[in-house]
């Protein structure tokens, strides 16, 4: 019934299986892959006709996660899966930025790539997994794909590299980097370092091309047991007779549109020419498909007319050199009532970051295959169409705008404080308000300076840049700070974010063969001269944290208290610590092991509740004074809670008023009151007495220097 195939090697010292012919046999490609026992089903499926009046490849990724792969039901009221948790989106992305550049060129047939984890060991992250079962799919599925590609995860322990590591191994690492890419060249990469040197990054980016060669090896040999017939797909010529008429009338007004600097006059002037083309040479009667045409001809023409002026000029469109960064102005302390704020401007490019202070009751709870965990640190990256001065949708945040916030996420979070010495729940938001070129490192320089307008005793300063590349042939030219143009018409996106100290951030996506190791070390080292640049200008903002939280942000402080009382401190349903919230206002978070979180932005209210807290878990001493509430009143005095559940009787000649009349002259059931223990009587009951006392201070005054 089954015509199986499978081919299997050992790779980083496990098992990885690749298997077809007997799962999702519909599919123009299916692949089960198993790497240990983490199992991942990746199918590939295109329609068989272009879809009509489309100048893109219309590819779609899909990286989903299932429940049962780890031996879980989900939550929620319907307990089954629900939108794409946040490592969903990112894993698609990590899967589409390899393979999209590697399809046919013409190919417009809708095209669909779902990877299904099936299986989960705990011990093998199914991201690799998932990139490489994608591209066995595509392999044999007759679908014109230009692979096979492989991936790899790199780590740094010790000093050394490591493949693969297990998920309890990358607690050691000092990185943590995907890489993928073909036989001859790397394609993409994706990374979080701890402020490693420039050379230890392109040494991990080499290290894991060079460790998936077997892998490449084994989707070929899987192909040629198991792929099907090509398709006979008729592709776009390189130049016909419609494309060489659109590039000779377009030319000269390219060439003067692309040496306006301002984006938005570029903008209008490209459009004019484009709009004058397609009026000269596009039917009335067109059905979509000679307009099409011209529109990917035009396009053609625009990425030829600005690759060739750069190499030939070393001259930008905005007439910068190759390195140069625009003007930047940062500015912090900019909104009156918000924890922290900075306003980062680099040329036409803005990010309007806000920090946030919260609690542990603000911890964001996620719920991954691997177990629930609490994340204390969120970046969260907003593109309004605003920014690109176009009217478009608003709603939930899209996968460019995950992939952004989680970009500037990885390059700022290993710069973090230690959670003892800072134990804030931090939220940084990015309002991109203007877009011209690398808004993603905008929001990486503008969370630095916010986190530190905020108070966040960052290690460093932490700043980004992006960086471009136009190659033909052995001519090159890497291109510092690039614009959306250069970025859209050029080879490469290279992204590096980092301190003075070295790299926390690395993301690249080449578009084309042939980038050798040589051109990534030229990029690199020109992307630590514009990082450290644009570092000198932020610090001239402000270069480290400010000393104090700003007025309206909480205050935490720690106690730690023995586990046996935390059960008084919460008390019977909650009803102990929600009385303390009350009455001091503040907020308490308790953890397992005894640490107690008072949150306020009222020193006294933090000071209450922790005098309450204390007066719970500590032993009451014969002489000390206590604050306590008068829970009951009787004919011979007055029952106090001074000591968490404890009790004690302040006898009605300890009142402090000589002996009066009734114990309502002078308290009130509710009251809160100052006494001090005087000791026990012969059956371990509290004697105390009423004082009064400075608040300031605390000791007790006579009634005489209380009047």
């Amino acid at each position: 019934m089954f015509n199986k195939h499978s081919v299997e090697i050992e790779w980083a010292g496990r098992p990885l299986k690749f298997e077809t012919g007997r799962v999702a046999r519909q599919a123009d490609g299916s692949v089960l892959v198993q790497y240990g026992e983490t199992a991942v089903l990746a199918t590939a499926t295109a329609a068989k006709e272009p879809k009509p009046g489309l100048d893109f490849f219309p590819l779609t990724v899909n990286y989903q996660e299932k429940t049962f792969a780890a031996g879980k039901i989900p939550g929620g009221f319907f307990k089954r899966e629900g939108r794409p948790a946040e490592k969903e989106t990112l894993t698609s992305r990590l899967i589409d930025r390899p393979i999209r550049p590697l399809f046919a060129k013409g190919f417009k047939n809708e095209t669909q790539v779902i990877a299904t984890v099936l299986s989960h060991d705990m011990e093998n992250d199914p991201d690799v997994v998932a990139m490489i079962a994608a591209s066995a799919a595509l392999t044999i599925s007759g679908i014109p794909f230009l692979g096979p590609i492989a991936a790899a995860r790199v780590g740094y322990i010790g000093g050394n590299y490591v493949l693969n590591p297990t998920l309890d191994e990358m607690g050691e690492s000092q990185l943590d980097l995907i890489v993928a890419g073909t036989t001859e060249a790397v394609l993409m990469v994706e990374s979080e370092a701890k402020e490693l040197a420039e050379d230890v990054m392109l040494g991990a980016v080499m290290f894991g091309q060079q460790h998936f060669q077997p892998v490449i090896d084994a989707i070929i040999k899987l192909a040629e047991r198991a792929a099907k017939d090509p398709w006979d797909v008729k592709l776009e010529e390189a130049i016909d007779e419609l494309g060489s008429r659109v590039r000779s009338e377009a030319e000269g007004g390219l060439r003067d549109a692309y040496m306006i600097a301002a984006k938005q006059d570029r903008r209008d002037a490209v459009a004019a020419v484009k709009n004058h083309i397609k009026l000269a040479l596009v039917p009335e009667d067109d059905d979509g498909q000679v307009a099409a045409k011209v529109s990917s001809a035009f396009k053609a023409a625009e990425k030829d007319i600005v690759r060739s002026n750069i190499l030939k000029t070393h001259k930008r469109i905005d007439g910068r050199d190759l390195s140069t960064v625009r003007q930047i102005e940062c500015e912090v302390g900019i909104l009156p009532r918000t924890h922290g704020s900075a306003l980062f401007t680099r040329g036409e490019t803005q990010a309007l970051v806000v920090t946030t202070l919260g609690t542990g009751e603000d911890e964001q709870y996620v719920d991954a295959l691997e177990g629930t965990y609490k994340e204390t640190f969120m970046l969260h990256y907003n593109f309004p169409p605003f920014s690109v001065g176009e009217v478009g949708r608003i709603g939930s945040p899209g996968r460019r705008e995950i992939g952004h916030g989680k970009l500037a996420w990885r390059a700022i979070h290993p710069v973090l404080p230690e959670r003892e010495a800072f134990p804030y729940t931090v939220r940084v938001v990015s309002e991109i308000t203007e877009s011209n070129g690398s808004s993603s490192m905008a929001t990486v320089c503008g969370s630095s300076l916010a986190m530190m307008d905020a108070g966040i005793p960052l290690k460093r300063p932490v700043a980004g840049i992006a960086m471009g590349l136009i190659k033909d042939g052995d001519d090159f030219a890497v291109l510092s700070d690039i614009l959306g143009d250069e970025d859209h018409l050029g080879d490469m996106d290279f992204k590096v974010a980092g301190t003075s100290e070295g790299v926390t951030s690395l993301q690249m996506d080449i578009k084309i063969t042939g980038i050798t190791e040589q051109i990534m070390k030229v990029a690199l080292d020109q992307a630590r001269d514009g990082r450290i640049h644009i570092l000198s200008e932020m610090n001239k903002a402000l270069n480290t944290a400010r000393p104090e939280l700003g007025e309206y942000a909480p205050r935490i402080e720690t106690i730690q208290i023995p586990v046996d009382k935390i059960r008084e401190v919460i008390g019977s349903g909650g009803s102990v610590i929600r009385e303390i919230v009350a009455e001091s206002g503040a907020k308490i978070d308790i953890s397992d092991d005894g640490t107690v979180k008072i949150a306020s932005a009222n020193a006294e209210s933090i000071r209450a509740a922790i005098t309450r807290i204390k007066s719970i878990t500590s032993e009451p001493e014969v002489g000390e004074i206590y604050q306590g509430k008068v829970v009951k009143v009787m004919e011979f005095g007055a029952f106090v809670n001074f000591f968490g559940p404890k009790d004690g009787l302040v006898h009605i000649s300890q009142l402090g008023e000589g002996r009066p009349k009734a114990v309502t002259d002078v308290v009130k059931e509710g009251d809160m009151v100052w006494v001090k223990l005087l000791g026990f009587d012969e059956r371990g009951k509290v004697r105390l007495s009423m004082k009064v006392v400075d608040q300031a201070t605390g000791k007790e005054l006579e009634r005489a220097e209380a009047s």
